[in-house]
C-alpha cells in the first residue's frame, strides 16, 4: 500500500478543482487497486493523441483545454510518433545502406546521444556516418568542439553514464564510440538478428559496460524499428525510474504484482479502461498502444499528477514539471516502420501534410 486515500481532488480543464470523488473502479484489474491518478493516466494518453492529430491539421494552438498540457512538455502517447523518434526513424534507419551492420552501426551511434543536433554536426563535419568509414578519433574531435563552443552533445531525455572513476577514457562521449566499436567488432548485429525474441535482444544489449536496463531497453525498441528484427513490443517490458514512479502513484496496491506485470495487464486492458475512464482515444491508425507506449504513459502521467494530484506523494519526492511547452509548427507527416504498414493509409488522411525533416517540436 502507498498510503493513497480513496477520494482524491481531480484537475479540471479550467484549471479549478473537482469535488472529491471515488475512484473508479477497474475491476479487470484486480488484484491491482487504482487510484485517482489512474484515470489521469486514461485522459493524458487520449488528450496527447488528440493534440497529435489536431497538429497534423494544422489548427492553431492552443491544442488542449487542459491547462497543464497547455503550459507543460509532455510526450506523445506512442513512443514513435515523438520528435526524435520519427527523426530517427525517417532519417537515420531508413536512409543509407540498409545491411545490418550499417543500420545497427547509424542507430546506436545516434541514440547513444540521442540529440538531433549532434547526429547533424557530426553529418555536417564527417560526411555519411558508416561504419565502414568510422574513425572514433575524429568522431571525438567533432564534440569536443562542439563542447568548447557551449554545445550540448548529449539529450536531456535520459542520463548516460560515465563509466565512473576508474573508466579508462576520461571523456564521456570517447568512452560511447569506443564502446560503439566494440559493439560491431563482436558483430553485435549478428548477435542480435540470432536472437529469439526481444528479451534475450535485450540481454545481449545489457552485458555490455555502462548498458544499463532501462538503456538496453531503449535501444532494443529502438534497433527493432529498423527492417532486420521483428520482435513485436508485445512480449517484453522495462519500465524505467519515471515509470516506476508513475505505478507507483496510479495503484494503492498492486495486488502483489510486479511493474512489468501490471504495465502488461494495462496494455492488454486498455479499451476496457478507456471505458471506464470514459475517454475517446483515437489509436495510431489501428494500432493500439504497445507495452513502450504504456511504459512510456506512466512516466509521463507522474510528472503530470505533480501539478493535477499534488497531495499524491511519489518517491522522487518532485513537485513540478520542469519542462514547459512552448508551441512549434505544424506537424510533418508521421512516417513510421514500413513493417507496422502505416504509412500509405496516413498519407490518404493527410495528403496535404508536408513529409519533409525537420528539427521543428
Amino acid at each position: 500500500m502507498n498510503g493513497i486515500a480513496e477520494q482524491s481532488l481531480l484537475a479540471l480543464p479550467d484549471g479549478s478543482r473537482a469535488k472529491p470523488r471515488k475512484v473508479r473502479e477497474y475491476r479487470f484489474l484486480a488484484p491491482a487497486q487504482p487510484t485517482i491518478v489512474f484515470d489521469s493516466f486514461w485522459h493524458l494518453a487520449a488528450e496527447r493523441q488528440r493534440i497529435f492529430f489536431a497538429r497534423l491539421r494544422g489548427e492553431p494552438s492552443p491544442w488542449s483545454r487542459d491547462p497543464i498540457l497547455q503550459a507543460h512538455k509532455f510526450t506523445n502517447a506512442y513512443r514513435a510518433s515523438d520528435r526524435v523518434s520519427q527523426y530517427l526513424i525517417r532519417e537515420v534507419i531508413y536512409k543509407g545502406s540498409q545491411s545490418p551492420e550499417e543500420v545497427t552501426f547509424r542507430t546506436l551511434l545516434f541514440k547513444l546521444f540521442n540529440r538531433i543536433e549532434t547526429w547533424e554536426r557530426l553529418s555536417q563535419h564527417l560526411g555519411p556516418l558508416t561504419w565502414d568509414e568510422f574513425k572514433p578519433d575524429a568522431c571525438t574531435a567533432v564534440l569536443d568542439a562542439a563542447m568548447a563552443e557551449g554545445e550540448r552533445v548529449y539529450s536531456a531525455a535520459y542520463i548516460m553514464p560515465s563509466g565512473g572513476r576508474q573508466a579508462k577514457l576520461a571523456r564521456k562521449h570517447t568512452m560511447h564510440l569506443s564502446l560503439l566499436g566494440r559493439m560491431m567488432r563482436e558483430d553485435l548485429p549478428g548477435q542480435l538478428e540470432r536472437a529469439s525474441n526481444m528479451e534475450e535482444a535485450f540481454t545481449i544489449l545489457r552485458g555490455y559496460p555502462t548498458i544499463g536496463d532501462f538503456l538496453a531497453y531503449q535501444y532494443v525498441t529502438d534497433l527493432n524499428y529498423g527492417p532486420h528484427l521483428d520482435f513485436t513490443e508485445m512480449e517484453f517490458v522495462i519500465p524505467g525510474p519515471g515509470a516506476r514512479d508513475g505505478i507507483h502513484k496510479c495503484f494503492s496496491d498492486t495486488g502483489g504484482l510486479t511493474e512489468p506485470e501490471l504495465i502488461r495487464l494495462v496494455a492488454q486492458h486498455q479499451r476496457d479502461c478507456m471505458k471506464v475512464a470514459e475517454v475517446e482515444f483515437r489509436d495510431l491508425w489501428g494500432r493500439p498502444l504497445q507495452l513502450i507506449d504504456c511504459q512510456n504513459l506512466f512516466c509521463e502521467v507522474s510528472k503530470y499528477a505533480r501539478v493535477a494530484h499534488p497531495e499524491v506523494a511519489g518517491r522522487t519526492g518532485r513537485t513540478r514539471i520542469k519542462q514547459l511547452f512552448s508551441p512549434g509548427r505544424s506537424l510533418l507527416t508521421p512516417w513510421y516502420p514500413p513493417k507496422w504498414k502505416l504509412n500509405s493509409r496516413i498519407k490518404e488522411d493527410f495528403p496535404d501534410v508536408p513529409n519533409r525533416s525537420s528539427n521543428k517540436r
